[in-house]
């Protein structure tokens, strides 16, 4: 059968614009495709509910691609066992408490597993602002092509809305620094704030993400490696266990929350 390459077009346009338009309201818009996002939108969209993802970058993952200096091996600890094994992915012991995968495969299986629990990805796209209420509560994200950014276009962007904003954006907790930008030291730290992270220390890092990751401001929480930075914890490098760990319990935190209110529609 011949192929009309303007039928191809059409076939790309129309499914992109209607997943665009399907995702202008949300019930959690998920900023930062990494591991600690991606496990939180597959956590989410599991519970039924509507989740987008916005990545900045062509490909997901992260930092996880690369493992420890290039080498694609990344390390888990013995809690994060039962999550892994969800995901499918082959894991070996190394020694106690200290499991390896390949991080191709890992990446691979967290973007296949979450895309088929229903989050909406759409990468190449950056978030310029959030969308917030008369007293500035979040309540959307303004996003624009990561192309106009990078390109210095003055384009104006769009909005979408959303009950919930996850700041999954790790080192450089980016949706952290609008809020400081736009509103001010308005966050839930010491400070209000940014604390920064410290140097490595993978058991502390470890052991606080998870504790780390809640709501930093209304209606905005964050999970990974940005919870720490806004804390002031310490970094934990190539070990992702702390990571996989943080986006479960952001996602359980909002399905509580989100419980008491209406699902929208899928």
């Amino acid at each position: 059968m011949a192929l009309d390459d303007l039928m191809v077009s059409r076939a790309i346009i129309d499914e992109y614009s209607n997943s665009l338009k399907d995702s202008l309201d949300v019930d959690v818009a998920i900023v930062g495709g990494g591991p600690a996002g991606l496990t939180a939108g597959y956590y989410l969209c599991k519970a039924g509910y509507k989740v987008s993802m916005y990545e900045r970058k062509l490909s997901l993952g992260g930092g996880m691609w690369g493992g420890g200096i290039m080498f694609n091996k990344i390390v888990f600890q013995e809690e994060s066992l039962p999550v892994m094994k969800e995901f499918g992915v082959d894991i070996k012991k190394y020694t106690d408490n200290y499991y390896v995968t390949d991080s191709v495969q890992m990446v691979g299986a967290l973007v296949y597993h979450t895309a088929k629990a229903g989050l909406k990805v759409f990468n190449l796209m950056s978030v310029e602002d959030v969308k917030v209420t008369a007293d500035n509560s979040i309540c959307g994200l303004v996003i624009n092509w990561t192309s106009v950014e990078m390109g210095g276009l003055h384009v104006d962007p769009i909005t979408i809305g959303a009950k919930y904003v996850i700041d999954a954006t790790g080192h450089a907790c980016e949706v952290a620094n609008i809020i400081l930008k736009r509103i001010g030291k308005v966050l839930y730290t010491q400070s209000g704030d940014i604390m920064g992270e410290g140097s490595m220390n993978a058991e502390v890092a470890e052991s606080l993400v998870e504790q780390n990751s809640r709501e930093i401001y209304k209606n905005l929480f964050v999970t990974g490696m940005a919870a720490n930075a806004i804390y002031g914890s310490k970094r934990m490098g190539p070990i992702f266990g702390g990571m996989i760990l943080s986006g479960r319990k952001i996602a359980n935190d909002l399905i509580v929350k989100l419980k008491q209110e209406p699902v929208l529609v899928k």
